[in-house]
């Protein structure tokens, strides 16, 4: 079989010019704390650049979906003047496209379908259904990754390299026939044309995978910028009764001075009673992805 060609050279990005931004919420329950910061960071990077600002609905987990979140989400980013420069692209409407995607990796024998349990899935490679095979309709369909390390020059977290031997062959296609979030992700930011990527640290492993199925796909590298992640005031991982909590019941001036000072944006006091507009207009032009660079966490205040 062929090798995918996907790790085999460092992630530079090959998209440049115009600027195209996007947040991709997933509507398994409302807007929160952390999901304000990514949503807020990517919309202050496309203006800070002269860019657009997306809005990409990832409903393609059906089972996960919680009815009405959608709306919700995107009323309450709304609030809090995040609104999308172009209509809101839904995952669920693109089945076809993650399906043609998924083809073209068969047919380039990049790929090789996996009989694995879902337990076993999730740890690291190699999968052993690699030299086996597999012709069960119940199995999911895997990345073959080569051996070359995938190194992801990120604009805030730096610089990361990730053995394909321990990052593991990622999932293309799950066993109950829905198109896995790395393949979506990857064929939807090519399909919108986003340029730069900003969003959470959590999913900088996840941009690894997402790179080497562009690349097998021969489409082009976003930018990425992986914000730092939301804590608890003492560090700890932040509590599911915090992170949950509704934005849509908080008061929009004081989230959104708090979410910038997050970013180290520090709102002059007059600007603090003033709309929602003129925050974020102001934030635009102090905007600047080198005052978080390196740092990995940032705490909610006590």
């Amino acid at each position: 079989m062929k090798s995918s060609t996907a790790t085999g050279t460092t992630a530079t990005a090959s998209v440049v010019a115009p600027y195209r931004g996007r947040f991709a919420p997933s509507p398994t329950g409302l807007l929160h704390q952390g999901s304000l910061l990514a949503a807020l960071a990517s919309w202050l990077d496309a203006r800070a650049h002269g860019g657009s600002w997306l809005i990409r609905m990832e409903d393609v987990d059906s089972p996960r979906v919680v009815p009405g979140a959608a709306d919700a989400i995107l009323a309450t980013l709304a609030r809090f003047g995040l609104t999308s420069d172009e209509p809101v692209l839904y995952q669920s409407g693109r089945r076809a496209a993650y399906h043609e995607a998924l083809q073209r990796l068969v047919d380039a024998q990049l790929s090789y379908r996996c009989r694995c349990a879902r337990e076993a899935r999730s740890l690291p490679a190699p999968c052993l259904c690699r030299d086996l095979v597999v012709t069960d309709a119940d199995s999911a369909w895997r990345l073959r990754l080569d051996d070359a390390a995938i190194v992801v020059d990120d604009l805030i977290q730096g610089r990361s390299s990730y053995d394909p031997r321990l990052l593991g062959d990622p999932i293309l296609y799950r066993r109950d026939g829905l198109a896995a979030y790395q393949l979506a992700v990857a064929v939807d930011d090519a399909h919108q044309g986003i340029s730069d990527v900003v969003r959470g640290a959590d999913l900088l492993e996840s941009t690894a995978w997402q790179i080497a199925i562009l690349q097998a796909l021969q489409l082009p590298v976003p930018r990425y910028a992986h914000i730092p992640l939301l804590t608890e005031p003492g560090g700890a991982k932040l509590a599911k009764s915090r992170r949950s909590v509704a934005l849509a019941g908080l008061d929009e001036r004081g989230t959104l001075a708090e979410a910038l000072g997050l970013l180290d944006i520090a709102l002059p006091e007059e600007l603090k009673a003033a709309p929602v507009s003129d925050m974020l207009h102001w934030s635009v032009t102090h905007w600047s992805t080198a005052r978080l660079s390196g740092i990995r966490a940032i705490a909610l205040p006590n």
